[in-house]
């Protein structure tokens, strides 16, 4: 373990950097609007800046995203000679549910996906077993999420991408159907309950952070966990994908009025939403063995924790308070943990960690031009 306090970026990622040009990129974006124009249709304007874009179409809203699946493959590439396994099954389904969580966040339901896969060398195909799972595990994910998968793209780029590894990345469109689905900013109000959904680990934020950890540590990717694991098998949870859930709280009449998916950012992720609401926790759940053991290895504060890692929740549903009860029990029998967490109160934009005594505020994250 360190002796000092690790951070995301003494592990390369710098949000405070790479915010802003996303917010210049939306500013952009925005004055493009105009294009539509020519097609009849029209953009849904409170889309922009959340987790996934939508255009009227007339008769039904589309949603669209593009993801991709970061630096996990390099720990599936390091923990390979030592269990012998490729991984990249578990790491198809982290890229779909990189895309399939954010699309779901609008309200839509999630119908096609496309694959990038972009090799830094032809050779990284000759390994048949690695790319059998990951032809395997792509499939699986979208039978799971009952998507159809489009096609794609395998291009080879040497010297773009390092020569023995590969980037996995998603587009994904959906559908907003009826049209009182769409979950974005006209619904949320305070009085809302706020239903965690149980991650499986640390999903795929984070992961620079993870592998800094391994590479300061003499145990590396072997050290043992609480409950017995391999820290580095661990890591290789594949993420949970959560359009089950939402497709069958729509079955049972629930239609959130707010949605997060929290990736990057950790719990800071709870206010994205652009109005201003104190969103109050009493219920935090409980902390998944790996995510505990890479607060305590890189010495984070809980601030710091909950503000880069998901600590055991990967989506918020904001609901009505009756519906919440409802909501928990929808989820568990789609085979997600849920429970509720807090509610939704009038105050200043924050996010309330009672349990923890941590407050992020809106100078904590800045998400939106």
């Amino acid at each position: 373990m360190t002796n000092t306090s690790v951070d995301y970026t003494a592990a390369g990622v710098d949000y405070s950097k790479i915010d802003p040009l996303k917010i210049d990129a939306q500013r952009a974006a925005k004055e493009t609007v105009g294009n539509l124009a020519h097609t009849g249709f029209t953009e849904i304007a409170a889309s922009r800046g959340e987790s996934a874009y939508v255009v009227d179409m007339g008769d039904f809203l589309l949603a669209s995203i593009t993801e991709c699946l970061g630096t996990k493959v390099l720990i599936a590439d390091a923990m390979r000679p030592i269990t012998g396994k490729t991984y990249f099954d578990s790491l198809a389904q982290d890229t779909l549910a990189m895309a399939i969580n954010d699309i779901i966040t609008v309200g839509a339901t999630p119908i096609s996906v496309q694959a990038y896969w972009a090799a830094g060398s032809s050779e990284w195909f000759d390994d048949k077993q690695r790319s059998h799972d990951l032809v395997q595990g792509w499939k699986a994910a979208c039978d799971r999420c009952q998507v159809a998968w489009g096609g794609g793209e395998t291009p080879s780029l040497s010297g773009v991408v390092n020569a023995n590894t590969i980037d996995l990345a998603a587009s994904c469109i959906g559908v907003v159907r009826p049209r009182e689905r769409l979950t974005i900013a006209d619904k949320l109000q305070a009085g809302d309950a706020i239903v965690m959904l149980a991650s499986s680990g640390i999903h795929a934020n984070g992961v620079s952070l993870a592998r800094k950890i391994a590479a300061d540590s003499t145990e590396g990717y072997k050290a043992k966990l609480s409950d017995g694991r391999l820290y580095g098998d661990a890591l290789l949870d594949p993420t949970v994908l959560y359009s089950p859930v939402t497709e069958a709280l729509f079955a049972a009449g629930i239609i959130p009025h707010y949605c997060a998916n929290i990736t990057g950012h950790g719990w800071r992720k709870v206010m994205r939403h652009p109005g201003s609401f104190t969103y109050r926790f009493t219920d935090i759940g409980s902390v998944p063995p790996v995510l505990a053991y890479l607060q305590r290895a890189a010495r984070m504060t809980d601030a710091e924790a909950y503000g880069t890692f998901n600590m055991g929740a990967g989506f918020a549903l904001y609901v009505a308070a009756g519906d919440a009860a409802k909501t928990v029990e929808v989820a568990r029998r789609t085979g997600v943990h849920a429970w509720i967490a807090g509610s939704v109160e009038t105050g200043p934009k924050s996010v309330v960690i009672e349990p923890i005594g941590v407050t992020f505020t809106d100078a904590d994250m800045h998400l939106r031009a």
